[in-house]
């Protein structure tokens, strides 16, 4: 009996989600339980603290609450072991989210994952990983989102540079690594680039070499251009490029014996032409850039196991930051790429936007703020000038008060002198 092509596709549904499995997830939502779970490493007494909080601005209160760096300029290093895994046969997915929401100058924001047989009492910044995956920024060179591999106990960077998110809103990451040895990486669910392990990361030798035995012919003229044969210099070309000037005289009062033999300064030749180059010309004997024969590398040897890591069991956090605050969050390890996926909308996809509101509203009451403070302070400096302005007129009027008092008083004065006058001649 045949079943239908829709009953068929349920089931593979339904046997790929049975066969998916999350190895790692963390969403810190049980308050301080997350401490029992997470490790701080002990390598240094002076790590960085971490706190558990929503941030200052946040789609939930609650759902968006994860571990944030607290103190500035320091080294942090805490982690969470799980049950071991291999990947082997199935994609690897790791997956977080980060915020920023202190506008980071210089800092991590990526994770590491270790073989579960890691100290983690000692996990530092030498400490063997299997992957480093997530953003990283130090000023405006460096905005990039780190994927370095470990293949045969050495870390391998990406070859492509993979640019990060740098505002201060909260941002999903992914990293996918596929058993056929093909990579994704995403952000906010969105891929930003793919590829091959093989062709991305220089974990094994190039394919191809030079051929050592090749060397570029004697008579090769790789040259396009070439100078005009016919082409000759003009005789009147050589001209010095400065000369004399004709219409310095000597001052009269030097002193050949004090002063040394009396030089006209140099000035530029009108007549100097530069240096003379002939005409350049299509070389007829051309022949192209000569390439490099190449020939099989002995060395190179496929590995079509170069995704496979044997013994995954621990996350962790191990970077530095030079102004804290960054919020991680919503840490996702398993197998499955649609799950993930799903993970990341029910998780950043539900706050993503109530969050960048509440920002957004914190950002224009902060600038009416400052709108209101300038104005208040304008207003200040005026009752200042006006305030000053009465004390000058107050003091002007006071001085021309005191010239009428002196003038009535001298005419007080006369006026008895005329009055003593008067008596004296009666």
């Amino acid at each position: 009996m045949k079943l239908p092509g829709a009953l068929l596709t349920l089931l593979a549904s339904v046997a790929v989600t049975i066969d998916a499995t999350i190895h790692f997830k963390e969403q810190f939502e049980d308050g301080d339980g997350w401490t029992s779970r997470w490790l701080q490493s002990k390598h240094n007494s002076d790590y960085g603290q971490w706190k558990l909080t929503a941030g200052k601005f946040y789609g939930d209160a609650e759902a968006d609450k994860g571990i944030q760096t607290s103190q500035d300029a320091h080294f942090y290093a805490t982690s969470a072991r799980f049950e071991p895994f291999s990947n082997e046969g199935k994609p690897l997915v790791v997956q977080f989210t980060v915020k920023h929401e202190q506008k980071i100058d210089c800092g991590g924001g990526y994770v590491k994952i270790f073989p579960s047989d890691v100290d983690q009492s000692d996990i530092h910044g030498d400490s063997q990983y299997y992957i480093m995956f997530g953003p990283d920024i130090c000023g405006y060179s460096t905005k990039k989102v780190h994927v370095i591999v470990n293949y045969k106990g050495q870390n391998h960077l990406i070859k492509k540079d993979i640019k990060c998110k740098d505002d201060e809103l909260t941002h999903l990451y992914t990293l996918i690594l596929n058993p056929d040895q093909t990579y994704e990486v995403k952000i906010d669910n969105e891929k930003v680039e793919s590829g091959s392990l093989e062709d991305d990361w220089d974990m094994l030798p190039p394919k191809k070499v030079k051929d050592p035995e090749a060397t570029k012919p004697s008579d090769w003229d790789d040259r396009a251009k070439i100078d005009d044969p016919s082409e000759t210099k003009p005789e009147d070309w050589d001209m010095p490029e400065t000369i004399p000037d004709p219409d310095a005289m000597k001052p009269d009062d030097w002193d050949e014996d004090m002063d040394g033999e009396w030089e006209p300064p140099m000035i530029t030749n009108p007549e100097y032409k530069g240096e003379w180059k002939p005409k350049q010309i299509d070389n007829p004997d051309y022949k192209g850039a000569w390439v490099h024969p190449e020939i099989d590398n002995p060395e190179y040897t496929s590995d079509a196991a170069m995704y496979k890591f044997d013994n995954i069991g621990v996350l962790g956090l191990d970077l530095w930051q030079v102004k804290s605050g960054s919020i991680f969050d919503n840490f996702l390890i398993g197998d499955d790429v649609k799950e993930a996926e799903e993970f990341g909308k029910e998780t950043w996809g539900v706050t993503k936007e109530p969050e960048k509101k509440m920002k957004d509203e914190q950002e224009d009451m902060d600038r009416k703020l400052r709108e209101e403070e300038e104005k208040s302070k304008k207003v200040d400096e005026g009752d200042e000038e006006e305030e000053e302005d009465d004390e000058e007129d107050s003091e002007e009027e006071g001085e021309e008060e005191g010239e009428n008092d002196e003038e009535t008083d001298e005419d007080a004065g006369t006026e008895d002198n005329v009055d003593v006058k008067k008596k004296t001649e009666l």
